[in-house]
C-alpha cells in the first residue's frame, strides 16, 4: 500500500492573487493494470466557422440556444464561433450534473464517498434542483470517475500513475444504467501522456454514453512528483484527446464525445487560440478548484471566459468550497448569472 502524499500546499496566481490549496488525489488500493494499446489516428483541421455541409439537425434552434448560454455577451468572445456539430450532439441541449471520485477513495470525491444509493439519491436530488433552476435545458446526470490516478510512487514502469481495474469501469456503467446516466473516465496521466492512456480505454470510449476528461494539474512534463506542483496541457495534449475521440466517433458512427478539460491557473493549459473545434467532439473547459467564492469566479473571468475554446463547466465542492470562514458553495441560481452559463456542473 502507498501512503498518501496528503495537501499540494498553496499556490499563489499572481494577477489575482488567488491562493488555491489542492488535494493530491492517490488511491490506496492494489490494482491490476490494463496496458493494451491502440494507434492514434490523426484528424485533419476542421474550418472555424459553421458551414453548411455540417447542416445534419436545426442549426437555428442550435444557435438560439449557444446565444442563450453567453449570456449576453457583449464582446464577441462567446458564443465561440465553431463548426456545427453532428447530429446527436448533448450540448447546448443538455446540462450535465456530474458526480466525481473513485471506488477506491473516500477522499477524492462525493463518488466513492456515499454508499451507492445514498450518492444515487443525492446527485438526482441536484438534477432536480438544476432543472428547476433552468427549465430551458434539460439537467442530466453524469458519474464522472477517475479512472487513472496520479501517483507519488513512480510504479514499476515509473509513469508515476495507476490505472483502475476495468472492473471498476464496469460497477461505474452498471450503477449509471438505471438512472440513464452519463460516465465521464477521468485521466491525470502523471509522467505518461495523452497519447499513452486514453487508447487503453478505447472499448468503454466506444460506448454512446461514455465520455472523456482529462486533468492537467497532474501532468508533470519536466519530472516533477505528481502533487509538488501544478501540471500543465499544452494544445498538443488536448488536440491528442480530440483526434483519438474524433477517429473514434467516425470509425464507429457515434454521437459527438465531450471532452472536459479541468482548469484553475493559467498554466494549466497553453495555447488555447489552437485547441482544435471539430464537428465529432464537444469541448468543455471546466473551472476547477476550490476557495472563496470571489476567487473562484475570478478565476473563472480569467482562465475559462477570457480564453473561450466551445464551452464552459464549473466545479463545486461539497467540503472545501464550505469551509468555515469561507462564502459558502455557489448555488445554481447563483451559477446561472455567469457569463457564459456553464454547461457542465461537477460535484466533489
Amino acid at each position: 500500500m502507498k501512503k498518501p502524499i496528503g495537501v499540494l500546499g498553496i499556490l499563489i496566481i499572481p494577477i489575482a492573487f488567488l491562493v488555491y490549496a489542492t488535494a493530491f488525489k492517490e488511491v490506496t488500493k492494489p490494482v491490476v493494470s490494463n496496458e493494451k494499446k491502440t494507434a492514434v489516428a490523426a484528424t485533419p483541421p476542421t474550418a472555424s466557422l459553421p458551414t453548411a455541409t455540417t447542416n445534419l439537425f436545426d442549426t437555428a434552434d442550435y444557435n438560439k440556444k449557444m446565444l442563450a448560454l453567453c449570456n449576453h455577451d457583449t464582446t464577441g468572445k462567446w458564443p465561440v464561433k465553431t463548426a456545427y456539430p453532428l447530429a446527436g450532439a448533448l450540448l447546448p441541449y443538455n446540462r450535465i450534473i456530474a458526480y466525481y471520485g473513485n471506488l477506491y477513495s473516500k477522499r477524492m470525491g462525493i463518488l466513492g464517498e456515499l454508499p451507492r444509493e445514498e450518492m444515487i439519491k443525492k446527485l438526482q436530488d441536484e438534477v432536480t434542483k438544476w432543472q428547476e433552476v433552468d427549465p430551458t435545458v434539460k439537467a442530466i446526470p453524469a458519474l464522472h470517475y477517475i479512472a487513472v490516478t496520479a501517483q507519488g510512487a513512480p510504479g514499476k514502469d515509473n509513469k508515476h500513475r495507476l490505472r483502475m481495474p476495468f472492473k471498476q469501469i464496469d460497477t461505474i456503467l452498471a450503477w449509471a444504467k438505471p438512472i440513464e446516466a452519463l460516465v465521464f473516465l477521468d485521466i491525470q496521466v502523471g509522467h505518461s501522456s495523452i497519447k499513452e492512456e486514453v487508447p487503453p480505454l478505447e472499448q468503454y470510449l466506444k460506448l454512446p454514453n461514455v465520455h472523456l476528461g482529462i486533468d492537467p494539474e497532474f501532468s508533470m512534463k519536466n519530472g516533477e512528483v505528481p502533487g509538488s506542483k501544478i501540471g500543465t496541457f499544452n494544445s498538443d495534449d488536448i488536440n491528442n484527446a480530440i483526434d483519438f475521440l474524433a477517429d473514434l466517433v467516425r470509425k464507429n458512427n457515434l454521437p459527438p464525445k465531450i471532452l472536459v478539460v479541468h482548469r484553475f491557473t493559467q498554466g494549466m493549459v497553453t495555447g488555447y487560440n489552437k485547441i482544435k473545434t471539430v464537428p465529432e467532439v464537444q469541448v468543455v473547459m471546466a473551472m476547477d478548484g476550490f476557495g472563496d467564492k470571489i476567487l473562484k469566479k475570478s478565476s473563472y473571468l480569467r482562465y475559462i471566459y477570457r480564453e473561450p475554446v466551445e464551452f464552459t463547466g464549473f466545479k463545486l465542492f461539497y467540503k472545501n468550497d464550505n469551509k468555515p470562514n469561507t462564502s459558502g458553495m455557489y448555488t445554481p441560481q447563483e451559477l446561472m448569472k455567469f457569463t457564459p452559463k456553464p454547461i457542465y456542473i461537477q460535484y466533489q
